[in-house]
């Protein structure tokens, strides 16, 4: 795993490997877990904590978030996201602190800045109070020797929307009336004291319980694990580890862009600007911080994995789903009570690995290739990638782009600057692709390799795929037969308020928003 967290990512691999071991073999109850916090934290002496009773701590809730549960902190929230507050207390509660490049001047510049008392002379330098500070940053402007210095904890730094605050003991706090759940702050902490719950245990059980259990795998998963592992190898493996099937998402990136791509040429002829919705943690920011874009601007089209997910429920009635990709904020797409049929489960690279190695399995190299996504759904993973395949379905329906005005943006500051320019009706562009994650979905939370490392695995196996075209490649799967609507059912019917496209070569139905 890539990261400058190393240390913690083992820690949480380890808990969650161990606890699905215990789940392969139906031994997972509190004393086994008790059990397991030991085995982890044997002791006497503490290995990255004050004691080995913290440790333990932490343990214990690692145990309770690989189990799907929220941390004992926080019994009642409802987000992925959680806090572990006995690994929540080494960072600086200041924000601004002098350091030992203050001189103790006569002039006193910082002094005279602060208009709120914070600042005091101390014995041999200038002292801030925590307390009264308002952390404006006028003291380190006006200090000469730039002595005093803005000490921004990372996993606020990393949040793109303000959702992080601390509590009057300097614990993390997440506002989920704010949180997207990009899941960015997990990897910024450098104390591992932000996880995400994980549903491995759940996945096992529903396997061992005899149910069909079919994984889905985003087009990021290609290149994650080097230029040797194609998608057949993933497949097969997948298979070996209990799953009944495995399906490229790629061909959701292939569904979506054509029902997409039929909303953006009516959007395009009223005058209408657009914004994707693949991205969940752009659609949360879309939710939660630009409501009226959600309402009136965002595509109500299914996400690829919701697309795969109702194929499959479709197809396969009474199978249980389960995404596997970079993303945390796929985690709370799946608990999304406004998408029907979605899909049951996600878990991350990280996650799928712990599960491999939880029954001593790797990655093992396929001769027989599998394809079932055109290059353009693929490509869905990368920044620009959804914007081009919904141009590309466009092009093949005849359809002139090349006025067309395209805006694709990555990264959580990038965003919130488009939809504010979008807000106030300053966009020049017609159309927005909006993905949280720098660099797409390769850039993900939970990504395997770098960026960089993907990016070359990815350009050779990709440029072994087939040239087919993406609303051919349709035809041969029953796009007329389960919705594309967000707020659409598989068993959907044309009623009122229905319009008629050409999605797939075919006269398929898409609902309009609800109001």
């Amino acid at each position: 795993m890539i990261s400058n967290d190393e240390g913690i990512i083992s820690l949480k691999h380890k808990v969650m490997e161990e606890v699905c071991r215990l789940a392969w073999n139906d031994n997972l109850n509190e004393e086994s877990r008790e059990l397991l916090v030991n085995q982890i934290i044997p002791g006497p002496k503490p290995e990255f904590r004050c004691c080995i009773y913290k440790e333990r701590e932490i343990v214990r809730q690692r145990i309770r978030l690989a189990c799907g549960q929220n941390t004992m902190d926080h019994p009642d929230s409802a987000n992925i996201v959680q806090v572990i507050n006995a690994a929540c207390d080494e960072c600086p509660i200041s924000a601004y602190s002098v350091t030992d490049n203050c001189r103790f001047c006569m002039g006193k510049a910082c002094l005279n800045s602060c208009h709120f008392g914070a600042i005091s002379k101390g014995d041999v330098r200038m002292h801030i109070d925590p307390q009264t500070c308002k952390e404006c940053g006028m003291c380190a402007k006006a200090c000469p020797y730039g002595a005093i210095v803005h000490l921004e904890r990372p996993c606020k730094k990393a949040c793109p929307v303000g959702a992080i605050t601390y509590d009057e003991n300097g614990l993390c706090r997440i506002d989920d009336s704010k949180c997207i759940q990009c899941g960015h702050c997990i990897h910024s902490c450098p104390f591992g004291a932000i996880g995400s719950k994980t549903y491995l245990v759940n996945i096992i059980q529903n396997i061992l319980a005899g149910k069909e259990v079919i994984a889905m795998c985003a087009p990021s998963i290609e290149g994650q694990y080097g230029d040797n592992i194609t998608m057949a190898a993933i497949r097969s493996t997948l298979i070996r580890l209990g799953f009944a099937d495995m399906v490229e998402v790629g061909l959701g990136g292939d569904m979506t862009a054509a029902y997409e791509s039929a909303e953006w040429e009516e959007a395009y002829k009223e005058g209408k600007k657009m914004t994707t919705s693949c991205c969940p943690a752009f659609v949360n920011m879309l939710r939660k911080h630009f409501p009226d874009i959600y309402e009136n601007n965002m595509s109500s089209t299914v996400s690829p994995m919701v697309a795969i997910a109702r194929y499959l429920k479709l197809t396969h009635p009474g199978c249980v789903t389960v995404f596997i990709g970079p993303c945390i904020a796929k985690k709370a797409e799946t608990q999304d009570p406004s998408i029907t049929d979605n899909a049951d489960y996600a878990i991350t690279f990280g996650e799928l690995y712990a599960l491999m190695r939880s029954k001593d399995m790797e990655f093992e190299p396929a001769e027989k290739p599998y394809q079932e996504s055109s290059v353009w759904g693929k490509k869905f993973a990368t920044s620009g990638g959804v914007a081009n395949a919904v141009i590309e379905c466009i092009q093949e329906r005849g359809t002139d782009t090349s006025e067309m005005k395209l805006l694709h943006c990555a990264g959580g500051a990038e965003c919130k600057k488009t939809l504010l320019m979008l807000h106030s009706g300053k966009l020049q562009e017609d159309f927005v692709e909006g993905m949280v994650c720098p660099g797409g979905c390769l850039g993900g939370p939970s990504r395997h390799k770098t960026e960089a490392e993907v990016t070359k695995a990815r350009a050779a196996l990709l440029s072994k795929a087939d040239d087919r075209k993406v609303l051919e490649n349709l035809k041969n799967y029953p796009m007329d037969s389960f919705s594309m609507h967000r707020d659409g059912h598989l068993d959907d019917t044309p009623k009122k308020n229905v319009k008629t496209t050409k999605a797939a070569g075919k006269a398929v139905t898409r609902t309009t928003r609800k109001k």
